[in-house]
């Protein structure tokens, strides 16, 4: 294992309309081939944030395995079910509807689905990444807990769960209750090293009920997430995803960020094989700006 980690940096999707509004992509891209062969150009790894509001086809992973050059790398985002969430009903496959009562069907979001049928959504979604395994370039799934979700006994057999139902893929665990890492983080830290599943390490604002996970490597692929820090925006309830993480930074902050990654390591006191760093922070063409200059700071410290 080399010095440094592989650094992999790219934003949290390619299609958010406030990107697609921005001097990002030419005005001869206008469908979402000519996009995502024009952000492969630029970037080596993307984080695919539609999956979670729907399970994934795959045709469309297919297409996007053929649209990328060899070693592009996708990471997918979990559907919500798999992570506890509400999905809405109206996005939901017809077959999954069809086992659905009528009940549940009139519900805009169903938020306990039956057993057998997250089985069946976890089972559909894995089947549906085929195309990026075979073609090797699915990276991690985001599996991204709700704020609910807390440190407890249930909750970790659940991520165990996950680790079964899921058992080729590589797993990045996004917690966003603090009591996974308070008093201190080391229990957190081990369980997910023990199963070979990587924290994802996040910037985010400064507030109590915002975790601050510590910035380490609970395998050999590093996960960051950089949500940006508007803080007043992170907690409306209204307004879209792209709104609520309206966030440049700074050339200062990005740098800080920099000298965080290089000084990362694993559990275990070695660097990561490699390092995921995704900026969710996606307004417009904010992510697309930090991404490279972060990029940029990453290359120049080698």
């Amino acid at each position: 294992m080399s010095g440094r980690p592989e650094y992999r940096v790219g934003t949290a999707s390619w299609t958010d309309p406030t990107l697609l509004a921005a001097p990002f992509y030419p005005p001869a891209a206008k469908t979402a081939e000519a996009r995502l062969r024009f952000y492969a150009q630029h970037f080596d790894t993307v984080e695919v944030d539609s999956t979670y509001y729907a399970l994934p086809s795959e045709r469309n992973a297919a297409l996007w395995a053929a649209r990328t050059p060899d070693g592009f790398r996708f990471n997918i985002k979990a559907f919500a079910w798999l992570t506890q969430h509400a999905a809405e009903t109206r996005a939901l496959p017809q077959a999954i509807k069809a086992r659905l009562l009528p009940a549940c069907l009139r519900e805009a979001r169903v938020s306990q689905p039956p057993p057998d049928i997250r089985d069946l959504s976890f089972d559909m979604f894995r089947s549906a990444l085929e195309p990026l395994r075979a073609a090797g370039k699915l990276g991690c799934i985001l599996l991204q807990f709700p704020p609910w979700f807390t440190a407890t006994p249930a909750h970790a057999e659940y991520v165990d769960a996950c680790r079964q139902r899921l058992p080729a893929d590589r797993l990045a665990i996004e917690f966003r209750h603090s009591s996974w890492f308070q008093p201190d983080a080391t229990r957190t830290l081990d369980f997910l090293a023990e199963r070979r599943l990587s924290l994802v390490n996040t910037d985010a604002p400064a507030a109590p009920s915002i975790p601050a996970p510590p910035w380490v490597a609970t395998s050999d692929i590093a996960y960051v997430r950089l949500h940006g820090r508007n803080r007043q925006a992170w907690f409306q309830r209204e307004g879209t995803a792209a709104q609520r993480f309206k966030y440049l930074y700074t050339d200062a902050e990005l740098g800080e960020c920099a000298a965080r990654l290089t000084q990362m390591r694993t559990t275990s006191g070695a660097p990561a094989r490699r390092a995921y760093v995704i900026f969710n922070n996606c307004y417009a063409d904010y992510g697309v700006r930090n991404a490279l200059t972060l990029r940029a700071l990453l290359r120049r410290a080698a």
